[in-house]
Protein backbone atom coordinates (compact mmCIF):
# COMPACT_ATOMS: atom_id res chain seq x y z
CA UNK A 1 0.00 0.00 0.00
CA UNK A 2 1.18 3.63 -0.80
CA UNK A 3 2.97 4.84 2.36
CA UNK A 4 1.37 8.99 2.68
CA UNK A 5 3.05 9.86 5.97
CA UNK A 6 6.56 9.03 6.85
CA UNK A 7 7.38 9.71 10.36
CA UNK A 8 10.54 9.72 12.63
CA UNK A 9 12.66 9.80 15.25
CA UNK A 10 15.02 12.91 15.93
CA UNK A 11 18.18 12.12 17.66
CA UNK A 12 19.56 9.40 16.75
CA UNK A 13 17.65 9.12 13.50
CA UNK A 14 17.25 12.42 11.37
CA UNK A 15 20.50 14.09 13.96
CA UNK A 16 23.16 13.19 16.05
CA UNK A 17 21.89 13.52 19.51
CA UNK A 18 20.99 17.20 20.50
CA UNK A 19 22.65 18.27 17.14
CA UNK A 20 21.01 19.79 14.23
CA UNK A 21 20.35 18.48 10.92
CA UNK A 22 23.36 18.24 9.08
CA UNK A 23 23.37 20.29 4.95
CA UNK A 24 22.56 16.86 3.58
CA UNK A 25 19.43 15.76 6.16
CA UNK A 26 18.16 18.94 5.53
CA UNK A 27 17.87 18.54 2.09
CA UNK A 28 16.68 15.37 1.94
CA UNK A 29 14.08 16.62 4.82
CA UNK A 30 13.10 19.57 2.22
CA UNK A 31 13.16 16.84 -0.71
CA UNK A 32 10.93 14.40 1.22
CA UNK A 33 7.89 17.11 2.40
CA UNK A 34 7.29 17.40 -1.73
CA UNK A 35 6.42 14.04 -2.10
CA UNK A 36 5.05 12.87 1.10
CA UNK A 37 3.74 14.45 4.22
CA UNK A 38 6.34 14.02 7.17
CA UNK A 39 6.01 14.17 11.59
CA UNK A 40 8.92 14.20 13.70
CA UNK A 41 8.19 12.45 17.14
CA UNK A 42 11.49 12.94 19.94
CA UNK A 43 11.72 13.11 23.22
CA UNK A 44 13.07 16.76 22.83
CA UNK A 45 10.87 19.33 23.86
CA UNK A 46 10.33 22.55 21.26
CA UNK A 47 12.55 24.31 21.46
CA UNK A 48 15.13 21.59 20.48
CA UNK A 49 12.80 20.54 17.79
CA UNK A 50 13.10 24.14 16.73
CA UNK A 51 17.05 24.29 16.97
CA UNK A 52 17.63 20.99 15.43
CA UNK A 53 15.08 20.64 12.69
CA UNK A 54 12.95 23.54 11.76
CA UNK A 55 16.30 25.92 11.59
CA UNK A 56 18.32 23.59 8.98
CA UNK A 57 14.49 22.98 7.48
CA UNK A 58 15.34 24.35 3.21
CA UNK A 59 13.65 27.99 2.62
CA UNK A 60 10.94 27.31 0.60
CA UNK A 61 10.05 23.77 2.14
CA UNK A 62 6.33 22.60 2.44
CA UNK A 63 6.24 22.82 6.11
CA UNK A 64 1.88 22.56 5.71
CA UNK A 65 2.80 18.90 5.16
CA UNK A 66 5.29 18.54 8.34
CA UNK A 67 3.90 17.67 11.78
CA UNK A 68 6.26 18.17 15.02
CA UNK A 69 5.27 15.79 18.07
CA UNK A 70 8.02 16.62 21.14
CA UNK A 71 8.10 14.87 24.15
CA UNK A 72 7.64 11.95 22.98
CA UNK A 73 4.03 12.91 21.41
CA UNK A 74 3.25 14.38 24.66
CA UNK A 75 2.47 17.50 22.23
CA UNK A 76 1.34 18.32 18.66
CA UNK A 77 2.53 21.28 16.72
CA UNK A 78 0.98 22.25 12.79
CA UNK A 79 1.93 24.93 11.09
CA UNK A 80 -1.42 26.89 10.55
CA UNK A 81 -1.71 30.14 8.47
CA UNK A 82 2.27 31.06 8.43
CA UNK A 83 2.54 29.60 12.55
CA UNK A 84 3.28 26.47 14.36
CA UNK A 85 -0.15 25.95 16.15
CA UNK A 86 0.12 23.23 19.51
CA UNK A 87 -3.53 21.32 19.11
CA UNK A 88 -3.24 19.65 22.47
CA UNK A 89 -0.53 19.11 25.82
CA UNK A 90 -0.66 15.85 27.92
CA UNK A 91 1.07 17.62 31.00
CA UNK A 92 1.99 15.99 34.27
CA UNK A 93 -0.09 17.18 37.24
CA UNK A 94 2.15 18.08 40.41
CA UNK A 95 1.90 14.83 42.01
CA UNK A 96 3.31 13.10 39.48
CA UNK A 97 5.77 15.82 38.95
CA UNK A 98 6.94 15.32 42.54
CA UNK A 99 6.63 11.49 42.75
CA UNK A 100 8.57 11.45 39.28
CA UNK A 101 11.36 13.73 40.58
CA UNK A 102 12.04 11.73 44.04
CA UNK A 103 11.51 8.44 42.25
CA UNK A 104 14.26 10.03 39.94
CA UNK A 105 16.67 10.58 42.63
CA UNK A 106 16.36 7.81 43.84
CA UNK A 107 17.04 5.81 41.13
CA UNK A 108 20.44 7.74 40.61
CA UNK A 109 21.62 6.56 43.85
CA UNK A 110 20.80 3.06 43.36
CA UNK A 111 22.17 2.53 39.99
CA UNK A 112 25.74 3.50 40.93
CA UNK A 113 25.88 5.48 37.58
CA UNK A 114 27.47 8.56 39.09
CA UNK A 115 30.06 9.93 36.15
CA UNK A 116 33.26 11.76 37.13
CA UNK A 117 31.93 14.94 35.09
CA UNK A 118 28.68 16.16 34.22
CA UNK A 119 27.26 18.72 32.14
CA UNK A 120 24.22 20.81 33.11
CA UNK A 121 21.38 19.43 35.03
CA UNK A 122 20.49 15.67 35.10
CA UNK A 123 16.77 15.95 35.53
CA UNK A 124 14.96 18.43 32.96
CA UNK A 125 11.52 18.42 33.56
CA UNK A 126 9.73 19.18 30.01
CA UNK A 127 6.07 20.13 30.96
CA UNK A 128 4.80 16.77 29.78
CA UNK A 129 7.80 14.95 30.15
CA UNK A 130 10.83 14.42 32.65
CA UNK A 131 13.73 13.47 31.47
CA UNK A 132 17.11 12.01 33.18
CA UNK A 133 20.02 13.02 31.35
CA UNK A 134 22.99 10.60 32.53
CA UNK A 135 25.48 13.22 31.90
CA UNK A 136 23.60 16.01 31.92
CA UNK A 137 21.84 18.06 29.30
CA UNK A 138 24.37 19.81 28.08
CA UNK A 139 26.94 17.18 27.83
CA UNK A 140 29.28 16.60 24.73
CA UNK A 141 28.30 14.56 21.80
CA UNK A 142 31.51 12.22 21.85
CA UNK A 143 31.34 11.96 25.77
CA UNK A 144 27.31 10.90 25.33
CA UNK A 145 28.48 8.30 22.48
CA UNK A 146 30.70 6.49 24.48
CA UNK A 147 28.66 5.93 28.52
CA UNK A 148 26.17 3.89 27.18
CA UNK A 149 26.30 2.60 23.58
CA UNK A 150 24.84 -0.82 23.96
CA UNK A 151 21.74 0.92 26.36
CA UNK A 152 23.05 -2.20 29.37
CA UNK A 153 23.29 0.87 31.88
CA UNK A 154 20.08 2.82 31.29
CA UNK A 155 18.20 -0.27 31.15
CA UNK A 156 19.60 -1.13 34.91
CA UNK A 157 18.05 2.22 35.17
CA UNK A 158 14.92 1.18 34.27
CA UNK A 159 14.24 -1.94 36.03
CA UNK A 160 15.40 0.32 39.35
CA UNK A 161 12.80 3.03 38.33
CA UNK A 162 9.52 1.23 37.02
CA UNK A 163 8.55 0.07 40.30
CA UNK A 164 8.89 3.58 41.96
CA UNK A 165 6.10 4.85 39.21
CA UNK A 166 4.49 1.83 37.60
CA UNK A 167 1.69 3.84 37.34
CA UNK A 168 3.66 6.11 34.48
CA UNK A 169 5.18 5.04 31.23
CA UNK A 170 9.48 5.27 31.31
CA UNK A 171 11.36 4.60 28.24
CA UNK A 172 14.96 4.88 26.82
CA UNK A 173 16.18 8.03 24.68
CA UNK A 174 18.70 9.27 22.97
CA UNK A 175 22.19 8.93 23.83
CA UNK A 176 21.74 9.02 27.95
CA UNK A 177 18.81 9.65 28.50
CA UNK A 178 15.42 8.26 30.46
CA UNK A 179 11.92 9.32 29.83
CA UNK A 180 8.80 9.29 31.79
CA UNK A 181 5.37 10.16 30.60
CA UNK A 182 1.94 10.14 31.75
CA UNK A 183 0.47 6.80 31.78
CA UNK A 184 -0.29 5.26 28.44
CA UNK A 185 1.42 8.79 26.84
CA UNK A 186 4.82 7.58 24.84
CA UNK A 187 5.16 7.13 21.07
CA UNK A 188 2.33 5.21 20.33
CA UNK A 189 0.11 7.55 21.77
CA UNK A 190 1.64 9.70 18.87
CA UNK A 191 0.90 7.55 16.25
CA UNK A 192 -2.87 7.43 17.33
CA UNK A 193 -2.79 10.82 17.21
CA UNK A 194 -1.58 11.25 14.04
CA UNK A 195 -4.16 9.14 12.87
CA UNK A 196 -6.92 10.65 14.39
CA UNK A 197 -5.47 14.36 13.52
CA UNK A 198 -4.48 13.89 10.27
CA UNK A 199 -6.99 11.04 9.00
CA UNK A 200 -4.25 8.80 8.08
CA UNK A 201 -4.69 5.23 8.51
CA UNK A 202 -1.84 3.03 10.34
CA UNK A 203 -1.56 1.30 6.48
CA UNK A 204 -0.33 4.68 5.50
CA UNK A 205 2.27 5.41 7.32
CA UNK A 206 6.08 4.50 7.41
CA UNK A 207 8.18 5.05 10.91
CA UNK A 208 11.78 5.31 10.89
CA UNK A 209 14.03 5.32 14.20
CA UNK A 210 16.86 4.07 15.98
CA UNK A 211 15.33 2.94 19.21
CA UNK A 212 12.99 0.43 17.87
CA UNK A 213 14.53 -2.49 20.51
CA UNK A 214 12.34 -3.51 23.99
CA UNK A 215 12.58 -0.87 26.52
CA UNK A 216 13.52 1.97 23.83
CA UNK A 217 11.40 5.09 23.40
CA UNK A 218 10.95 4.41 19.95
CA UNK A 219 9.46 0.34 20.78
CA UNK A 220 6.04 1.58 21.20
CA UNK A 221 5.42 2.34 17.75
CA UNK A 222 5.33 -0.90 17.09
CA UNK A 223 2.23 -1.32 19.41
CA UNK A 224 -0.04 0.26 17.08
CA UNK A 225 0.85 -1.86 13.68
CA UNK A 226 2.67 1.08 11.98
CA UNK A 227 5.43 -0.45 9.65
CA UNK A 228 8.91 0.35 11.53
CA UNK A 229 12.32 0.25 9.59
CA UNK A 230 15.65 0.35 12.61
CA UNK A 231 18.20 2.55 11.65
CA UNK A 232 21.84 2.46 13.24
CA UNK A 233 22.10 6.68 12.66
CA UNK A 234 21.27 9.15 10.57
CA UNK A 235 23.55 8.28 7.79
CA UNK A 236 21.17 5.18 7.69
CA UNK A 237 18.38 7.48 7.51
CA UNK A 238 19.47 9.50 4.90
CA UNK A 239 19.93 6.07 2.45
CA UNK A 240 16.35 5.54 3.34
CA UNK A 241 15.07 8.61 2.67
CA UNK A 242 16.50 8.71 -0.97
CA UNK A 243 15.26 5.18 -1.29
CA UNK A 244 11.87 6.61 -0.31
CA UNK A 245 11.64 9.59 -3.17
CA UNK A 246 13.56 7.27 -5.97
CA UNK A 247 10.57 5.16 -5.59
CA UNK A 248 7.52 7.69 -5.35
CA UNK A 249 8.82 10.39 -7.22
Amino acid sequence: MTKTLMIFDLDGTLAESKSPLDPEMAGLLGALLDVVQVAIISGGDWPQFDKQALAKVPAGARLDRLVLLPTCGTKFFRFVDGSWTKLYSEDFTADERRRTVAALDTAIDRSGFKPAQTWGDLIEDRGTQITYSALGQQAPLDAKKAWDPDFSKRKKFKEILDPMIPDLSVCLGGATSVDVTKPGIDKSYGIRKLVEILGIPIEEMLFVGDALFPGGNDAPVRDTGVRSIQVRDPDESKRVIETFIACVG
